[in-house]
Order: C-alpha cells, then structure tokens, then sequence
C-alpha cells in the first residue's frame, strides 16, 4: 500500500511546489511508482510534469465536488512511473461548493483509497492556505512533509501548521505523522541561513531532513520547460539535493519494496 505525503505549508514561496515536483520524480526514477496530486488552484505542479491541464476532460476539482473518481484524472508523464492528477483554477470554487456537503473533509482520502495500492508513493501538493482543500489532504496523508525556507519569517508559519495537523490528527485522521521538515532556498554563505538551520533544527530534531535545498537557478528554470530538474539538468545541484531527499524518504518510510528499474 503506498504511502501517501502531504507537503505543506500555509507559508507561499518556500518551495512546495518545487519539492512535489521534484521528489516524485526523483522517486519515480529510482524504480518508485509515483503519483502526484496537484491541490494547488494555480496548478504549477500540473505543468511542472509538462500536463496541461485544459486538455483535460476532468481534474482534481472533479474528484472534490464528486464528478469523478481520481482513476480517471490520473494523466502519464514523460517519465515512466511518474503520474499526476492535475489541477485546475476550477478548485479556487471548491471550497464554496463543498461549505455544507457532509464529510467534504473526506472526500480526497476516500478517493485515494481506491487507486492507493497501485502506488509506492502518492504526494500531494497543497496550496498556501489552510483551508477546505489543505484540510483535504492532511486527512488523506499517512504525513507530512514541510519546507522551510532559510529566512527570518519562516518560522512564524511553523507554530499555525503545528497546531493545524494536532487539530486534524485529534478529529480527523489519528495516524497523520510529521514525515520531515525540508530546509529550502538555502545559501550556505550566507548567516542568515545558518541561522534559521540551527533554529529549525534546534526545535524539530531529527524530523529535519540531512539534506538541504540550495538556492539554484536550475530549479528556477526547469518549471518553463514542463520537466522535473533531474529531466532539464541531472548534473545541476539542485537535482542532485532531490535525488539525495529521496534517498532519505526511501529510507524513513520503507514503502514496499517498488519493482527495479530498467
């Protein structure tokens, strides 16, 4: 059964969308069947794997307001066990639509389970906001995984998202775990940096991810052309900081063993 991971963070800029994108598909290269659920209304991660989403007869929005079960969402992409249900600005309306709908926290987790053990890993990537559609997929996820940017404000948001998968965890899903904090955007040469390091790992431990994210202009560039970074430039160090991540999440979340690759 896969494992399915929720990255989050109510903070926008930090590097979610890049971190789904990239982790799944660093996972899938490694011989992981790996599907990325865009929950985001801008839909970035959808064409960060080179979908667009206006070919598609039926989205993520879809699934959400009960016109379709996900099977049928779910598109290929370039590389071969990489999957992604794509998103559309349609979701913006969700939370709107579902407002009176009873167990519209639901309706993701109960989507999933019936396409969850076609799957080693099943990521979501959530929008800025703690709202319906976040709320979604925390209930959804086995846990967590939470970057944070090396800058001044980024703690602030850590305490809300904190709170946030306590109060989910005591009334909506009692097995939502904290898979890892990811450290983002980080420059070495820079104080600031070590600081917000130190901090993050100072309060978190070894929920803390070895690896660390640079600030790289590869990372910036491989969304413009659809391709995952490792697609755009394998040699780049943001690619190679993606594929090290995936090696610890390999290792932390011991999905069933996935079927080599070719």
């Amino acid at each position: 059964m896969g494992q399915v991971i929720s990255i989050s963070n109510q903070k926008g800029g930090v590097g979610k969308t890049t971190t789904a994108v990239n982790i799944a598909a660093s996972l899938a290269v490694a011989g992981y069947r790996t599907l990325l659920i865009d929950m985001d209304p801008q839909g970035n991660a959808t064409s960060g794997v080179g979908v667009n989403a206006r070919n598609q007869e039926h989205t993520v929005y879809d699934v959400l307001v009960g016109r379709s079960p996900l099977a049928p969402v779910i598109c290929a992409t370039e590389l071969e066990r990489l999957s992604v249900a794509p998103s559309h600005v349609d979701l913006v309306g969700a939370e709107v639509e579902l407002v009176s709908e009873p167990g519209r926290e639901m309706r993701l987790k109960d989507a999933i389970a019936r396409i969850k053990d076609d799957y080693d890993y099943i990521f979501l990537d959530c929008p800025p906001s703690l709202g319906l559609v976040t709320l979604n997929a925390l209930t959804a996820a086995d846990s967590v995984l939470v970057p944070v940017q090396c800058e001044y404000f980024a703690l602030e948001g850590l305490g809300q998202l904190s709170r946030t998968i306590d109060l989910v965890r005591r009334q909506l899903n009692p097995h939502l775990q904290i898979a890892g904090v990811l450290l983002t955007m980080s420059d070495r040469r820079n104080n600031l940096s070590q600081q917000v390091s130190a901090e993050v790992r100072s309060h978190f431990g070894s929920k803390v991810f070895n690896t660390v994210i640079p600030r790289n202009i590869t990372l910036a560039e491989a969304p413009s052309h659809g391709r995952p970074v490792l697609l755009y430039n394998i040699s780049s160090i943001g690619a190679q900081a993606y594929l090290d991540l995936a090696g610890e999440i390999a290792s932390r979340t011991a999905p069933r063993a996935a079927t080599a690759a070719a």
